[in-house]
């Protein structure tokens, strides 16, 4: 399992997706249960009704699957006819239909459903299994966050086949079964996303016999930044950036069929990565800097958008650039406002003028919460971010203010006493999730101003932790514990 998952790097999507109306994130998860893995052309699934497990392929000539989502019902439609070794056939129209309610004054969205309509035949051998019956229900939450949005959620069904055995007056007709419970968690964001599925079915056969099968499936997608060296060496620039996004999914079937077959069978697929070159830094006062690499990498992915060739490392960082970075960090959606007579004319802050560079990403962290004004109506645009704000700031676009422990609670800093009150859960979660550190005699100093450097660094962090850790969680870590 170690060895197999360890192959790839990750998928963009949970679902095989030929013909799709809405975005991934607007049904959460696939409804589908069977650890089917596919890529833009082929799919694959195995199925074990037979008492051995038989693989089956099919190509996107052979697969439709799609969402179309109208007035809060999410239906999710899959139209396939595939084939196995010797002959073996499997043939499948099944539609689910979801009620998605948008809880937006708490940030979150439920989808509950159950499946519409189904036909399926599978032949294996002389046996043709006809799925005469189809029980499933579904239920998802995502929980809307800044940086990230967060799902989880649960999938139980019953198929029953039947099928006959013999021949002439030797058939016989049976049945088998099959009962599902599944569940899955994942989280997407502009850097990556992924979605890892437990599924547990067991089928009970009309003559007593059981099979038991396990699939662990995983989904997922990220997006890597590699620098590009400049293969001539009297050109105007040494080298620049690369972003090279990668999509995978990886399934692992554990089966104890009633035949006494026992054993694992892997699937895996990848997409084929594409790569987009970015702008090159050319910062001239970064040559030895400890935070170049942060620095230019950042300015490389639009973070920010110095005009001029001198960054100014060691300066303090301004409220209003650490609060953009953010919003560009986690991609939020500012949309353009179109001129007429009801277009607001005031700005959230009295200290902020609406014509200012990047002021929509100033207002769409306000309104998602990310940040606050130094008072009511002041924001102080041009004073200095401080190690608390910016720890608060990180946590509250993560939306994870809420995992600190209950009130009363110490930092594990010696200046403890001294980080606001206001800060206190940030710091503390900014620090385990190793975002932000503290000093050599462990204190935090939540009222020390970043610099531009320093900023640079722990935005860095942050990313990573978008980009790196989260997919660690999702994935190898509910695989390798459940």
């Amino acid at each position: 399992m170690q060895k197999h998952l360890s192959k790839l790097m990750v998928v963009v999507l949970a679902i095989f997706v030929i013909s799709s109306t809405i975005p991934f994130n607007a049904s959460a998860a696939s409804l589908e249960t069977t650890g089917a893995v596919k890529n833009e052309y082929t799919y694959e699934e195995a199925v074990f009704l037979s008492g051995a497990p038989v693989i089956f392929k099919g190509t996107s000539k052979d697969i439709k699957i799609s969402q179309k989502e109208s007035k809060g019902k999410l239906t999710e439609t899959y139209s396939m006819k595939l084939t196995g070794n010797n002959g073996a056939t499997l043939t499948r129209n099944i539609a689910y239909e979801s009620d998605v309610v948008d809880h937006a004054s708490i940030g979150q969205k439920t989808s509950n459903g159950e499946v519409k309509k189904y036909t399926e035949k599978i032949t294996i051998g002389s046996i043709t299994y006809s799925l005469v019956d189809y029980q499933f229900s579904q239920g998802t939450v995502t929980d809307n966050r800044a940086a990230s949005d967060y799902y989880s959620g649960n999938v139980i069904s019953r198929k029953t086949y039947a099928f006959e055995t013999g021949k002439g007056k030797n058939a016989v007709k049976n049945t088998v079964t099959i009962d599902t419970d599944s569940r899955h968690a994942g989280y997407e964001n502009f850097w990556g996303a992924t979605e890892t599925q437990i599924t547990e079915s067991v089928y009970s056969f009309s003559d007593g016999k059981t099979s038991h099968v396990k699939n662990r499936l995983s989904t997922s997608k990220s997006r890597v930044l590699n620098y590009e060296e400049n293969l001539g060496t009297l050109g105007s620039f040494e080298g620049g950036y690369a972003v090279v996004s990668e999509k995978d999914v990886i399934s692992e079937y554990t089966y104890n069929l009633a035949s006494g077959q026992k054993g694992t069978l892997d699937l895996d697929t990848e997409y084929m990565p594409t790569i987009e070159r970015l702008i090159i830094p050319k910062f001239r006062d970064l040559t030895s800097h400890f935070a170049k690499e942060a620095i230019e990498k950042l300015y490389s992915l639009g973070i920010y958008s110095d005009s001029s060739n001198f960054f100014s490392p060691n300066t303090p960082m301004k409220r209003l650039d650490f609060t953009t970075a953010i919003g560009k960090a986690v991609d939020l959606r500012v949309f353009e406002e179109k001129k007429s007579k009801k277009a607001p004319t005031t700005s959230v802050f009295k200290d902020l003028k609406r014509t200012v560079k990047d002021y929509s990403y100033i207002e769409s962290a306000l309104n998602k919460g990310i940040i606050k004004g130094v008072s009511a109506d002041h924001f102080m645009p041009d004073g200095a971010i401080t190690r608390a704000q910016a720890a608060t700031i990180f946590v509250r676009a993560l939306g994870l203010e809420n995992r600190a422990p209950n009130p009363g609670y110490l930092t594990k800093f010696t200046d403890n006493n001294q980080i606001p009150n206001y800060a206190r859960d940030g710091v503390y979660i900014a620090n385990e999730l190793g975002l932000m550190i503290g000093d050599s005699a462990g204190r935090f100093n939540p009222s020390k101003p970043l610099t531009r450097a320093e900023a640079s660094v722990v935005l860095e962090r942050f990313l990573k932790y978008l980009e790196d850790d989260l997919k660690q969680n999702y994935r190898d870590d509910i695989l390798f514990f459940n």
